[in-house]
């Protein structure tokens, strides 16, 4: 199973320490890489991310660091030599989150987000490829070394671009069955494309409101997850609780594991690791150390592909 968090989703904080001190709680917990997305609407410019988790890495041990980059306005050379200074200084832990540009949040209760049209999904997989034959062409490392790949592809559209590029991809989803879905089609996709299926992990992706108390559900009774006003799913509740969920999602093998969207942090990033990833570590679903030093290493994207997923003489 693999664990993650988001450690900052609005405007840019007023400098790394805070985002240092979430990643350090993160990293405490044995969780495989934290990200950071900053808003837009909120001022925060194109690489920001990038900087901010280039000075909160050295401050870590192992923990992966994953800024996101917007697909558009970026020039492809600038995000890989960025991504790649990331990668250096946080000695082999890097990656980054492609995001694709969405309207501003608008008022509760507006229901599903509409998808993108199909052609930002092309022109996202092709900053994906740009940057991809920059580092390669630069030799910034062979691709079982190169900074980790992750792209939300809940959406049919983003997909196949997930199946040819990313190495991560979150998927949103209210029930373990649609996300068992997904799983499979984005995977259908990669053994298509070429690529080992196996070497691309699918992480569900949803809000968490940790805020409450730990009331349980009735006996038999599922742990629901409810619509959250940026077109996500959101979990209200307590740590574990959260943990049930994780559990029986594992069980049913809907998912590789999952990425947290706290709330309100540090609060629910702090009962995240110390109640629902400690009660996980407590029943052996949920390693309780960094297998390695890099990120590839966490995910085991380390070693090489199965030779079943050879296609036309080029190794995914």
């Amino acid at each position: 199973m693999h664990l993650s968090a988001a450690i900052g989703g609005g405007p840019p904080a007023r400098g790394a320490a805070s985002y240092r001190d979430l990643a350090r709680l993160a990293e405490g917990g044995g969780l495989d890489f934290v990200t950071l997305e900053l808003d837009p609407y909120g001022g925060a410019g194109l690489l920001d991310a990038l900087e901010l988790l280039a000075a909160v890495a050295p401050a870590t041990d192992r923990i992966g660091v994953v800024p996101a980059v917007p697909a558009a306005g970026a020039e492809p050379g600038d995000v890989a030599a960025a991504v790649a200074t990331l990668d250096w200084v946080s000695r082999g832990r890097a990656g980054w989150t492609l995001a694709v540009p969405a309207p501003p949040p608008g008022p509760p209760g507006r229901g599903r987000r509409p998808d993108l049209p199909e052609a930002v999904w092309r022109a996202a997989g092709d900053t994906a490829s740009a940057v991809t034959r920059i580092w390669r062409g630069a030799g910034l490392g062979p691709p079982l070394s190169a900074p980790v790949t992750v792209l939300d592809a809940t959406e049919p559209a983003a997909r196949a671009v997930a199946a040819r590029h990313a190495d991560i991809a979150f998927v949103r989803a209210a029930r373990p069955e649609g996300a068992g879905l997904i799983r499979a089609d984005i995977h259908r996709l990669a053994a298509e494309a070429g690529r080992d299926p196996d070497r691309l992990l699918v992480l569900a992706e949803l809000a968490v409101d940790l805020g409450g108390g730990e009331v349980g559900p009735e006996p038999g009774a599922e742990i629901a997850l409810t619509p959250d006003a940026s077109g996500g799913v959101l979990f209200r509740g307590g740590p574990v609780d959260l943990a049930e969920l994780i559990a029986d999602w594992q069980r049913q093998g809907a998912v590789d594991g999952f990425h947290v969207r706290p709330v309100e942090l540090p609060r629910d990033l702090e009962r995240f690791v110390n109640g629902t990833a400690a009660l996980l570590q407590h029943r052996g679903l949920f390693r309780s150390f960094h297998p390695g030093a890099t990120l590839r290493e966490h995910l085991g994207l380390h070693r090489p592909a199965r030779p079943s997923a050879v296609r036309g003489g080029v190794l995914s």
